[in-house]
């Protein structure tokens, strides 16, 4: 089987675009230390790699500017890009709650609230994140799974076999998304979050559901 040639002048291309965006905000930035153009030079380090330089200068302009919500919403990407879900979390409810209408800080609460077992508190974000974004086909897909509450879809073909709880089991809901059968799978990890909520396992499976699900969605 032939292999695909790697696209490496794209990657160089991008790369070089990043690179010429973080210089351009750092010339701003040196010309006029008070202005905002830290938030966007913040992403652009998160989005080079830099997620802890990013981390520090969003802080740093907060101090300044503590009602600046893009440089809140930067700041809560650049701690989940270094694993700090608590931190990011937080961020984005501070967001949230400073009554800024960000459909963005909606979906990534709505992220975490999922991985952490939250169902009831994920719904509430995505409908949030629909309501501000009319055009977030994402947040409705997921909507409409999460609001399945372990119902399969219409003409599935395990209906019968699902009928009760005896196949709804990571094993099992692990081999139909692994064919493919992402809403019948996402529905038996619901089932089974209903009956055990910290299950980290089904947790960690249904956000690869609904991944799944919505780059299907989206197309190629």
């Amino acid at each position: 089987m032939v292999q695909p040639v790697p696209r490496v002048g794209g990657d160089v291309a991008a790369q070089e675009a990043a690179q010429s965006a973080i210089r351009r905000y750092e010339e701003r930035l040196a010309k006029d230390p008070a202005s905002l153009a830290f938030a966007p030079l913040a992403d652009a380090y998160r989005k080079a790699g830099r997620s802890r330089e990013a981390i520090r200068l969003c802080r740093e302009g907060l101090d300044r500017f503590p009602h600046y919500t893009t440089a809140r919403l930067v700041l809560a990407k650049a701690l989940l890009d270094e694993g700090d879900t608590d931190g990011a979390a937080a961020e984005l409810r501070a967001l949230v709650a400073s009554g800024a209408k960000d459909p963005e800080a909606h979906r990534l609460l709505a992220q975490l609230d999922r991985l952490a077992g939250r169902l009831d508190d994920a719904i509430t974000h995505l409908e949030q994140a629909a309501k501000l974004d009319p055009g977030d086909r994402e947040s409705r897909v997921t909507l409409d799974l999460l609001k399945g509450d372990g119902r399969l879809p219409d003409g599935s073909p395990l209906a019968g076999l699902l009928a009760d709880d005896t196949f709804a089991t990571l094993s099992f809901g692990a081999a139909c998304l692994e064919q493919g059968l992402c809403e019948d799978a996402a529905q038996i990890f619901l089932r089974l979050l209903k009956r055990n909520p910290g299950d980290a396992r089904a947790r960690s499976l249904l956000e690869q559901a609904v991944r799944t699900r919505t780059q299907k969605r989206k197309g190629p």
